[in-house]
């Protein structure tokens, strides 16, 4: 991974103050090509005189550009946005406020994850599945295959899995492995990374994979069910607390 100080300067471009900024991306989920993409994710802070005036509000903010010869992307809401999408059963949103590779922080952004916590519910099993079932439809149209969308469909199922039995998030698709010890993914992994020309699937590979999908997909519901985790966000209230004090600033 490149140095943290082009991601710093690339944070520092902001319009806005930044509740916090973190890579997401094939990086977060630990398998970049040499040739990926950065792409950065966010929360930012509108002023108080624009977050409660008539005139449009900047609620997603997208900045995009080639720095240094590398490609990278800046998306961040705006923290009302972003917290409304917390008591979503909104995984996207969960995974760039607990990602560990932080760019930009601050005691908000430790606070909110503190708190975020309580925004995990069984509910979010939804959205791994219908985020897997989106990325395997890509896998099987493709002529050839190609390893990417299904290590998405991997990733995603075993986040989904990992998150219905602890309630942690965990995007890491070789941290989550050393959990679940399927030994494809590690092949997969490295045919990933290794560059375009090894990125692509033999016809004869895919039927195991749309077992695999399927026996993991049933094992997701299956985890969900059993889930101690509630059904409903149960942080509201201290939400709402942090929201006025950051806006209040």
């Amino acid at each position: 991974m490149i140095g943290f100080a082009l991601l710093e300067r690339e944070a520092a471009r902001h319009p806005y103050p930044l509740l916090f900024a973190t890579i997401s991306g094939a990086h977060l989920y630990g398998f970049p090509s040499p040739d990926s993409d950065y792409d950065l994710r966010g929360v930012h802070v509108l002023p108080a005189r624009e977050a409660v005036g008539l005139l449009p509000k900047r609620e997603t903010i997208e900045l995009s550009g080639v720095r240094e010869g590398l490609e990278m992307d800046l998306v961040t809401h705006d923290v009302l946005k972003f917290f409304s999408l917390l008591l979503k059963r909104n995984g996207y949103v969960l995974e760039q406020l607990y990602s560990p590779l932080i760019v930009r922080t601050s005691p908000a952004h430790q606070e909110l994850k503190r708190i975020a916590r309580a925004c995990v519910t069984r509910n979010h099993c939804h959205h791994y599945l219908g985020f897997a079932a989106t990325q395997w439809k890509l896998f099987e149209k493709e002529t050839p295959p190609r390893v990417k969308p299904l290590l998405y469909v991997y990733r995603v199922l075993l986040t989904g899995i990992h998150l219905m039995r602890s309630g942690e998030v965990e995007a890491n698709l070789v941290t989550l492995n050393e959990e679940f010890r399927l030994p494809y993914v590690a092949d997969l992994v490295a045919r990933k990374t290794g560059g375009k020309e090894k990125s692509r699937l033999e016809d004869v590979e895919l039927e195991f994979h749309r077992s695999e999908y399927g026996r993991l997909a049933g094992l997701l519901e299956a985890e969900a069910a059993a889930s101690r985790l509630p059904v409903e966000p149960c942080c509201r209230d201290e939400l709402n607390e942090l929201l006025v004090a950051i806006r209040l600033g």
